[in-house]
């Protein structure tokens, strides 16, 4: 890749919140500009080989700072050297961010309830709009729902709390919901533990959140593992919500993966 498309950033900081979940916070170039819910392109050199893969962005659109949210995929040729990053080292990142997972896209129906369904690294993009007050200006209700198989991949959720509490003003018009689905435990009164289609067919996802997907209010966005998206797509849509296209419809996607 040309060196006039990517500019080289230091890593400031690194949390692992699990054996295969960890954050990293790089410098941001005055340059870089992104709207909530985009992505960018992170590359590491290898043999004299420029690797580059798309990352959503977990910061704010006002931060000083670029974070991102990354799984360690096992003898994958970019994860498992990026899983050894230390404050200090170098990592590339394109110019430009990438990416239509942004509340810009939303035309009809018109702004009411916004729900935010991830798996895993997925939360990324939520995590950034959510600290933006955009969509807490715009939405009555927002529900957060977030699905990890284990509890200790349960990332950020104090992060999200300190969140609502900041841009919504107390969090009373915000639901998070944590789901963890293994190991399998029979589903209770207070525990959400099935699959997010599962979750949406049962109806025990709106039961949750106290608030129902509606064809005529409601914006959904997805992002996290392929299945995940393709499954609760299929689930949202037998429930009468239609993809999001040229502005109108309540699905929305991002297919970075």
């Amino acid at each position: 890749m040309n060196e006039e498309k990517f500019t080289r950033e230091t890593v400031l900081s690194v949390r692992r919140w699990s054996d295969t979940l960890f954050s990293f916070t790089l410098t941001r170039p005055a340059h870089f500009r992104f709207s909530a819910g985009q992505f960018a392109r992170i590359g590491i050199e290898v043999d004299g080989e420029k690797i580059f893969r798309a990352y959503s962005v977990v910061s704010s659109p006002f931060a000083e700072e670029l974070e991102f949210f990354s799984i360690v995929v096992p003898d994958g040729a970019f994860t498992s050297r990026l899983q050894h990053l230390k404050a200090g080292d170098q990592l590339l990142l394109e110019k430009i961010p990438f990416g239509f997972l942004t509340l810009a896209r939303y035309q009809k129906p018109l702004p009411q309830d916004l729900w935010l369904l991830a798996t895993g690294t997925g939360l990324a993009p939520f995590l950034s709009m959510l600290q933006d007050f955009a969509p807490w200006q715009q939405y009555q209700q927002i529900i957060l729902a977030y699905s990890v198989r284990m509890p200790e991949e349960l990332a950020y959720a104090e992060e999200i709390k300190t969140i609502a509490q900041t841009f919504g003003e107390g969090g009373a018009s915000f639901k998070f919901l944590p789901i963890v689905t293994r190991p399998v435990v029979p589903p209770s009164d207070t525990t959400l533990a099935q699959r997010l289609p599962t979750l949406i067919e049962n109806g025990l996802l709106e039961q949750h959140a106290g608030l129902a997907l509606n064809p005529a209010t409601s914006h959904v966005m997805l992002c996290g593992n392929p299945q995940m998206v393709e499954d609760t797509r299929n689930a949202l849509k037998a429930r009468g919500l239609t993809m999001n296209r040229r502005g109108e419809g309540n699905i929305a996607v991002e297919n970075y993966w």
